[in-house]
């Protein structure tokens, strides 16, 4: 079994809930908090990238310099040519 939570809502909206008795208001909970945290993690995940892109970005700087390429005008270049 897991862990037991308790959550407060307004008295009129429990009235309001009291009024579709056939919902499972504890799955209703757990499913959006569920959701939540998958959000959450995928949002984790993407900092976790992009500060991976930065070392790496910082680190290639740090080795060779800056240089002249232009990542913007290569992808444009790959656009017009799948058209």
């Amino acid at each position: 079994m897991g862990e037991m939570i308790s959550v407060r809502v307004p008295r009129e909206l429990r009235e309001k809930m009291r009024k579709f008795s056939h919902v499972n208001w504890s799955e209703v909970v757990r499913e959006a908090i569920r959701r939540r945290v998958e959000v959450e993690e995928r949002r984790l995940r993407m900092l976790e990238a992009a500060r991976d892109m930065d070392r790496i970005r910082s680190r290639i700087l740090q080795l060779y310099g800056a240089t002249e390429y232009d990542s913007s005008e290569v992808i444009r270049r790959w656009r017009e040519s799948r058209r």
